[in-house]
Parts: structure tokens; sequence; C-alpha cells
């Protein structure tokens, strides 16, 4: 008798198991960690324009506009090149930018040979204060560029640019505000002894003289030189990203794409000048796609202003967080300094500890 009962509750027992369907926990890593697409192309379809200063809309530079087709008011950013470049080399990240409601105005400051720091942070004034009305006047009717949402952003010497301007050291005056302010790699001279003229860095942590938020995107190979036997380097220690976010008041978040180089933001055609430009600074090794720096890149702007534009923290919080289960690119290290903290408050997450 209880070796029947044994079996029938046995049997009972399996029928229950094969016909439920159980639900198991979702492992935090598929519940918690998805993202809105921001490493991905956004829904929008980027429209490029080049605007010439003979044009009717007279800018003081040659600019490179790409704004989304659909109608609508979006923020700005104002994008410097780096040393050498033309604007048209960062197209792809531009307009993977611009596919998430962004309209990006690249202004080409110069030729092949930059002038001094000083002429060409005057000239990058200039352009600024041209945007209010000459945006409206290179835009479609029904296209806006929302002034109140203005982004400064600029790469290698550009964003050495993009910081002297936010720190007011232009000798024209400025006639718009800067809401947040984007760096990628930005470089500041070629040593602590030899910056660029005007100076922006004195070596002391939480010095500049500004509060709107920032975001820092280095490269873990700009230090190191491109030839074993050449000690340069394309984004000198002293000079670059890490020192650049000593100085930077909360909010400021720094991040460092720790496989990629100086010069691995750009286009993957950039013709023999740009080939040249590129090969003078250590980049990833030979068969690596740069399309993952290009994603995180543009991904991170997105992220950061979304956050600081719009009030949507949710995925910027989720980069800094967990870098490296969203980034296309490996993110090492990635640090924080928090609105409303102390300055010497410092989170840094590293790889090993995520």
């Amino acid at each position: 008798m209880e070796t029947r009962l044994v079996f029938l509750l046995a049997a009972l027992l399996a029928t229950a198991l094969l016909e439920s369907k159980p639900v198991l926990p979702t492992p935090a890593s598929e519940a918690d960690h998805s993202l809105s697409g921001v490493f991905e192309t956004g829904n929008f379809h980027p429209i490029q324009s080049d605007v010439g200063t003979a044009s009717s809309c007279s800018p003081p530079r040659s600019l490179l506009i790409f704004r989304p087709e659909e109608k609508g008011t979006y923020p700005v950013i104002l994008f410097h090149h780096g040393t050498g470049c033309q604007n048209s080399w960062y197209t792809d990240v531009f307009k993977f930018i611009s596919s998430h409601g962004y309209i990006v105005v690249a202004p080409q400051l110069y030729g092949l040979m930059p002038p001094s720091g000083q002429v060409e942070l005057d000239l990058a004034a200039e352009v600024a204060n041209w945007l209010p009305s000459g945006l409206r006047c290179v835009l479609p009717e029904d296209i806006e560029g929302d002034m109140h949402n203005l982004a400064l952003a600029g790469h290698s010497r550009g964003g050495y640019i993009a910081f002297a301007l936010a720190l007011g050291l232009a000798d024209v005056s400025l006639d718009v505000d800067f809401s947040a302010l984007i760096g990628v790699d930005p470089v500041a001279g070629t040593s602590k002894n030899n910056q660029m003229e005007p100076k922006i860095l004195n070596y002391e942590s939480c010095s500049f003289n500004f509060s709107i938020p920032v975001a820092i995107i280095g490269t873990g190979l700009g230090d190191k030189p491109a030839f074993p036997i050449l000690p340069q380097t394309c984004a000198p220690d002293g000079v670059s990203h890490t020192e650049i976010f000593n100085e930077c008041k909360p909010p400021c978040s720094h991040f460092v794409t720790s496989d990629y180089g100086h010069m691995d933001v750009l286009d993957d055609d950039i013709g023999p000048i740009g080939e040249l430009a590129r090969a003078v600074c250590k980049g990833s090794r030979r068969g690596v796609s740069r399309d993952p720096m290009r994603r995180t890149v543009g991904g991170v702007f997105v992220a950061f202003l979304e956050a600081f534009f719009e009030g949507n923290y949710t995925d910027y919080n989720k980069i800094l967080q967990k870098p490296n289960y969203f980034a296309p690119a490996t993110l090492d290290p990635v640090q924080n300094k928090s609105e409303g903290t102390p300055c010497s408050s410092l989170s840094a997450m590293s790889v090993d500890e995520l």
C-alpha cells in the first residue's frame, strides 16, 4: 500500500512538473541592464549640408552641418576639429549623433596649418556668436535649433578650444551661453611646460571656473608613441584628458577607450592627408575595426546630453555603473564627479571592479 502510494505521489509530481512552466528569476544582467539604444543608430534621418562663408547666411568660417530630416526643434552641438583635421573626417560620428535628434555644427577653423591658439579661439567665438541668427538662416523653416540646449565639443586641439571658450579666454566677447561641454581626447599642449596659449591648466583639482556639466572621452593609446624610436605622442600626459578631468568641477565624467588611439574617432576613409595625420598617432591594432570607438563616442554624447538636457539620467547612469556591459569599446577607467559632492570625492571604477 505504502509503495503504491509513493509511486502515485511521484507520478502526480512528475505530471505537475511537466505541465507547469516555472518562472525562473531573471538575472540582474538581463533585467536591470538594458539601454534605449544610445550605442546604435537612432530613429532620425540625418541630412548633411555644407555652408560656405560666401553664402547668404555669411558664417565666419565654412561649416559642416548635420541635422535630422524630420521637422522639429533640436539641441545644438558646436564641434571643433583637431589639429590639421578636416571637419568632414568626423562624418560617421556626426551622422550617428544627429540620428538621435541633434543638430551638429562643425566649423572648419583653418586649413592644414593651425594658427596661434588665441587666433583659433577667437574664430571659434565668432562662429558661436553667429549661431543664434545664422543657424536659423541655414535651416529649413520646419527645423529649429534649440539655443537653450547648446553643447560645446571638440577633439584633440579642438577639445582644448572648447574648454578655453567655456573658460572665457577668447578676446571676442561671447553672446551665447553653453549648457554642456564634451571633450574627445582633448589636448592642451605638448607638455606641462609647453601649453597652448592661452593656458587652461594650472594643475589644481577643480580649478576650472565654470559649472556646466562635462564629459571627457580619452583614449588609452593617445599617450603612447606611434614609433618606438620617437618619443612624441599625440595626447601627452599632463596636458590631456586625465589632467583636464582633474581640473573640472562636478558634475564631470571621464571615460577612457583603453584599446583605441587619438585619431581612431575619425572616419575610415579620410584620404592620403588624413591617413598621414593618423599615422603619426598610435592607434588600434591593424585589422581592428574603429567602428566600436566611434559608436562609443557617439553613444556617450547622446546619453550625456539626454541626462543634462532632458533630465533622463537612466542610460547615462547605467553606463557609469556598468560601462563594459553596454559600450561597444572597452571603457577603463571610468570616473565620475557627481553633482553636489565635494570636489575631492571621486568614484572610480575599473574593469576589475565591475
